[in-house]
C-alpha cells in the first residue's frame, strides 16, 4: 500500500458498486429514512426506525428560522450580489458559528459537566446542577439553550422530548436539562425555558453523540432552508438592495395544520 493512501470507514465505492458502512446504497434507499442515513453515517450502525425518526425531526426543528437569522442574512446578502447558488449557501453555513447554532455544543458541554461532577463527587443531579449554575453566575456566565429572543415557550421543545421518549432516548441527560431550567428560574426569579438548542444537545447526548459533533446537526439542517432563502431572494429582490435584518413582511400561505 502507497504511503499516500489513507484509510476510511464511511463509504465503499468501486464501478456499479456504492457501499455505505458496507450497506449497498440502493437498498437504503426507499427503505431508510434520512435521519437514519445520517445516524449510520455519523455512528456506524443503522438505528431503529423510532431514532431516525428523531434525528429527522431534530433536523427539520432547525431547518428555517425567518430571513432575519444571520445565517439566513449572509445567504441572502451573497443571492443580492449575483453569486451563484453554491456561494451563498457557503456564505450562509459561514455565519453559524458560536453565537449562532453554537449553543447546542455548549449547552451539551454543561449538561456534561453536572453529570460528571455527581458522578465524581457523589452528588446527586438537582446539587450538581445548582453548583454548576452557582459558578456561572458568579463568572457571569450565560448557559446556553435557555430562553429565546423571540419565543416565551418554545414549541420545539416538548416535541423534542416526546418524540425521544417514543425512541427510548429520555433519561438521565434530558433530566438534566430540565433541572438547568428549573435552576435558572430559581436563581433568576423568572422562567429561562429550554429552548430547540438545549432540547437538541440532551437528545443527542441521550444518542451517544460528542459535544464536537452537535453543530453539524445545525448546518446539515440549514441548508434547505438556506437553498429557498437564497432563491427566493434571486427571483424576488432587487440587486444589491440594502438588507435590514427585520425589515421583512411574510406573504406566504396562511395558517394551516396537517391533516389528522
Amino acid at each position: 500500500m502507497s504511503e499516500d493512501t489513507f484509510k476510511t470507514a464511511i463509504t465503499f465505492t468501486a464501478p456499479d458498486e456504492i457501499r455505505m458502512r458496507g450497506y449497498p446504497v440502493e437498498q437504503l434507499m426507499g427503505r431508510v429514512d434520512f435521519g437514519q442515513t445520517v445516524y449510520l453515517l455519523l455512528r456506524g450502525e443503522l438505528p431503529t426506525p423510532q431514532v431516525g425518526r428523531l434525528i429527522t425531526a431534530i433536523l427539520v426543528s432547525s431547518i428555517d428560522h425567518g430571513p432575519a437569522a444571520p445565517s439566513v442574512l449572509g445567504a441572502r446578502t451573497a443571492a443580492s450580489t449575483g453569486a451563484p447558488l453554491n456561494a451563498c449557501v457557503a456564505a450562509g453555513v459561514l455565519n453559524i458559528n458560536r453565537y449562532h447554532g453554537g449553543a447546542v455544543e455548549d449547552c451539551a458541554r454543561a449538561i456534561l459537566d453536572i453529570t460528571a461532577r455527581a458522578d465524581e463527587k457523589g452528588l446527586s443531579l438537582p446539587d450538581a446542577a445548582e453548583q454548576l449554575l452557582e459558578e456561572y453566575r458568579q463568572r457571569k456566565y450565560r448557559v446556553a439553550g435557555f430562553g429565546h429572543r423571540l419565543h416565551q415557550s418554545d414549541p420545539r421543545t416538548p416535541r423534542l422530548f416526546q418524540l425521544a421518549a417514543e425512541a427510548g432516548a429520555s433519561g438521565r441527560y434530558v433530566e438534566t436539562c430540565k433541572l438547568i431550567e428549573a435552576g435558572l428560574a430559581r436563581q433568576l426569579g423568572k422562567k429561562q425555558p429550554i429552548n430547540v438548542d438545549g432540547a437538541i444537545a440532551a437528545v443527542l447526548l441521550e444518542l451517544g453523540f460528542e459535544p464536537e459533533l452537535m453543530n453539524g446537526f445545525f448546518i446539515m439542517a440549514r441548508v434547505p432552508g438556506l437553498i429557498a432563502q437564497a432563491r427566493e431572494e434571486m427571483i424576488r429582490e432587487k440587486k444589491m438592495r440594502k438588507i435590514v435584518p427585520g425589515a421583512h413582511t411574510y406573504d406566504g400561505p396562511p395558517p394551516r395544520d396537517l391533516p389528522a
